[in-house]
């Protein structure tokens, strides 16, 4: 199996732009043959908290479609980020789209303290299912707390998709501990990342790859857009930039 992991440069509350450039980057990894790809924390509006309340979508939304249409014709697999609206309140969620199957949602069910003035947690971990290998969502800062991953582990997760939006401090400290949790484990995982300004700092990209082995096998700069294609059989990276 392949799997994608993109790093793009979203467009502070532009959803429709963004949009448009995740079929571009989808479209690329259908090219190299990817079963499924996934994008950055809230990729769809990009991280922008205060923006969050009035971007806010729900699954249904017809302007998803596209992704569903792809991912049945293509036989791939989505993961987007995008602020969900629910009864509860805005969640940060992970829209995930898979061949003829209905669409479903992860929410990050660890905030940050900066974060629960404009978000609610999720209630439960998903594990997303391709070709029998159970890879388990994360978004940003729960991916750092060791329950998390512990929590993935008990329902059988055997890769770890963490889907983040990080300051070059950020991403330098999460891959640090990223190295020692994927050798912990004997898991793969992957990191997406954006580039560019959101909320109140410059996001440093560096989306990787590490190993079951805890290492870096394969990575972004700080600056370019770009995917990267994990082959599980063979634990090569394929680097593609835009």
């Amino acid at each position: 199996m392949k799997i994608a992991v993109a790093q793009l440069r979203p467009i502070k509350g532009d959803t429709y732009s963004n949009i448009v450039k995740h079929q571009q980057f989808t479209h690329l990894a259908i090219s190299h043959k990817a079963d499924a790809i996934f994008f950055s924390e809230l990729s769809i509006s990009s991280y922008e908290p205060e923006l969050a309340k009035a971007l806010a979508s729900d699954l249904g939304d017809n302007q998803f479609d596209v992704f569903q249409e792809i991912s049945d014709h293509s036989n791939i697999t989505i993961g987007i980020g995008m602020p969900e609206k629910t009864i509860a309140g805005i969640k940060i969620s992970m829209f995930i789209f898979q061949p003829s199957q209905p669409r479903k949602a992860y929410s990050k069910q660890q905030l940050h303290s900066d974060e629960l003035a404009y978000f609610v947690k999720g209630e439960k971990q998903i594990i997303i299912t391709i070709d029998h290998v159970k890879i388990a969502p994360a978004i940003c800062y729960e991916s750092l707390q060791p329950s998390h991953i512990e929590s993935a582990v008990a329902l059988g997760a055997e890769i770890y998709m963490a889907s983040v939006a990080k300051s070059q401090e950020g991403i330098r400290k999460a891959i640090e501990y990223y190295t020692v949790i994927a050798k912990k484990y004997s898991m793969p995982i992957l990191v997406s990342n954006c580039t560019g300004f959101c909320d109140n700092f410059e996001s440093a990209g560096q989306s990787c790859v590490l190993s079951k082995q805890g290492n870096v096998i394969g990575q972004l700069n700080s600056t370019d857009e770009g995917i990267l294609i994990f082959d599980t059989k063979t634990s090569e990276v394929l680097v593609q930039m835009i």
